[in-house]
């Protein structure tokens, strides 16, 4: 990929070289220290682990591909990608559609923890690709998961966690990889599960049960615009970040003050009342609006029909509605504005879940 310009402000211009490579080169090992922890588990381990809604990044100043960070916020979804790693006399066998991503990872674990054995791979993802719904980070949590469980789990969850952000990746047409964009939101509530609120350098700052007993709809509108490659880069370091400049102590305000005590008052509409302001500030509007102000059309419609919760994720154009009223209702209030329900789930609360043998 060409060089691309990134103009943040009027006296911010900088090049960006979007290096692409092959599965295994630039590994960030962390300098993790494992005291040859490694111990091999007899027979096949399974994860599994849910996707995740990633409400909004809180500065996209603060970080890029290669720099992880820039906080956020999001909730996991019980969505699910899962994972089986074997333990294998020698060779890398691999079985996924998006194969480069898992040769990098399991590159990756294979040089922090110092195995010499070969290793037998099966993922499976929840199908709903580059639509907002975190299936590249959901899949990478699972995969290095069951590598570490296999292993003898040398590495903790934290450490698992500050590898995948610093080591993310996403593949191209010619079977090479990049470097992503990563706040760290997806692996922590794939994890962890519930709603999580991470600060830079994928600090968690906050993680708590979120919207028990109620459903999460889900809704993807058309949209012609693409929500990855190039397209998500221009957005992304050019228009959301001049906008966070403007929003990003507002945000943070907001969060603070407003968003974290609604959630440990278990204040769905309170909860929901922040997140739609923060659909209009800074780095998140700039993702609403490139998939046109129809997209704001539909999520101002969905509000006035008295849902409590809506809100885009990611780079859209997926719109997350959460709400107490069962199915036929929700199926009524949508058919008016043209849309229905994609995906009818719950926020997972558990996060991931390993099977040994």
């Amino acid at each position: 990929m060409a060089k691309m310009m990134i103009r943040g402000g009027d006296l911010d211009l900088v090049e960006y070289d979007f290096k692409t490579f092959q599965p295994g080169e630039f590994l960030q090992t962390l300098d993790l220290d494992l005291n040859d922890a490694v111990r091999p588990v007899d027979g096949p381990v399974t994860v599994r682990a849910p996707s995740r809604i990633h409400l909004t990044v809180l500065d996209m100043n603060r970080f890029a591909p290669e720099h992880p960070g820039g906080g956020g916020i999001g909730f996991a979804i019980q969505l699910y990608c899962t994972a089986t790693a074997e333990c294998t006399p020698a060779g890398i066998e691999i079985t996924y559609s998006r194969e480069p991503l898992l040769r990098h990872l399991v590159a990756l674990m294979v040089k922090v923890t110092g195995y010499t054995g070969g290793l037998k791979i099966s993922a499976e993802d929840h199908t709903y690709a580059h639509i907002g719904l975190g299936s590249t980070s959901t899949i990478l949590t699972v995969v290095a998961h069951a590598i570490n469980a296999v292993l003898g789990s040398p590495l903790t969850d934290e450490q698992i966690r500050r590898l995948l952000g610093h080591n993310y990746v996403e593949e191209t047409a010619e079977g090479t990889i990049a470097f992503g964009f990563e706040t760290g939101v997806g692996p922590a509530v794939s994890t962890y599960g519930g709603f999580a609120v991470m600060g830079d350098e994928l600090v968690l700052a906050y993680q708590h049960p979120f919207a028990e007993g109620n459903q999460v709809y889900i809704v993807i509108p058309e949209s012609d615009t693409s929500s990855a490659g190039t397209q998500e880069f221009d957005l992304l370091m050019n228009r959301a970040r001049s906008l966070d400049y403007q929003d990003r102590e507002l945000k943070a305000y907001m969060i603070l003050m407003d968003l974290i005590p609604a959630l440990e008052k278990e204040d769905l509409k309170r909860a929901g009342d922040v997140i739609w302001e923060i659909e209009f500030r800074g780095s998140k509007r700039a993702e609403v609006e490139h998939h046109s102000f129809e997209l704001y059309n539909y999520m101002s419609q969905l509000r006035n029909a008295g849902f409590e919760f809506v809100g885009m994720s990611s780079v859209g154009p997926s719109i997350a509605l959460i709400t107490k009223r069962d199915r036929k209702t929700v199926d009524e209030l949508l058919k008016p504005l043209g849309l229905s329900v994609a995906i009818e789930t719950m926020v997972d609360n558990t996060g991931l879940q390993i099977q040994y043998p």
